[in-house]
């Protein structure tokens, strides 16, 4: 997929990954591109396109596509991480996760698969995570629904393949981003992370990983959970 005169549109383009995904599809020759956000008042890239999009709410999802049906290339990158356990955690914010990766990149991927087909193809590109492969205590809602917003990466990927739209998945694990603000382990520069990311497209890879913790935890589901989660073996 050549980025360069493509017409792409970017969620959660507000901060971290999105707007480096905005700033690096301008710099790579993008003729426009759409940065959407809940509050598009907090986007401050210049050259870019601003529009408010809630990917929970189909209205708000459905305005956005007719506004924009010269997209060729849909960056599926926001999310939400509400840091719950599945058996003690908040229902209501299991759900909201859910909501959000799944159903959220859902009905962005149906209302914007007509546009693509009718402009030649184009790309999907969803931002995943190792957690789509590993699960950690404290997240898992957010390993659920990266989970299940892989399963859907991969199923639209075989859906769109007759309309000739490349459907790309990127993993990536922790990432210097607001989301991880109030982690202390190492993280990937989000720079870098895009960088390597629209490479893929371009070059059309349909699974990314990004980095190492990434590559880990593809490996660890081939060796079977006692291999892949230890600590079991201790309880």
């Amino acid at each position: 997929m050549e980025l360069s005169g493509s017409t792409a549109l970017v969620t959660g383009a507000n901060r971290g990954l999105g707007r480096h995904f905005a700033q690096q599809l301008l710099e790579r020759g993008a003729r426009k591109v759409y940065a959407t956000a809940r509050t598009p008042e907090a986007v401050d890239l210049p050259g870019v396109e601003v529009l408010r999009l809630d990917i929970t709410d189909q209205q708000s999802v459905d305005a956005v596509a007719a506004a924009a049906q010269d997209v060729d290339v849909l960056i599926n990158n926001a999310g939400i991480s509400t840091y719950q356990n599945l058996v003690t955690g908040d229902l209501a914010e299991i759900q909201r996760e859910l909501g959000t990766h799944f159903y959220g990149t859902l009905a962005m991927v149906r209302a914007f698969a007509p546009i693509l087909g009718r402009n030649g193809g184009g790309a999907i590109l969803n931002v995943l995570s190792a957690l789509s492969w590993r699960a950690y205590p404290g997240a898992g809602a957010y390993a659920a629904a990266k989970s299940a917003q892989w399963s859907l990466t991969n199923s639209v990927r075989l859906e769109l393949a007759a309309q000739r739209t490349q459907v790309t998945g990127v993993l990536l694990g922790a990432t210097d981003t607001d989301m991880m603000a109030g982690w202390d382990v190492p993280k990937n520069d989000p720079a870098d992370i895009v960088r390597i990311s629209l490479d893929g497209v371009q070059s059309g890879v349909l699974e990314i990983l990004a980095d190492q913790g990434a590559r880990d935890a593809k490996a660890a589901v081939a060796a079977g959970p006692a291999e892949a989660y230890p600590e079991l073996a201790l309880s």
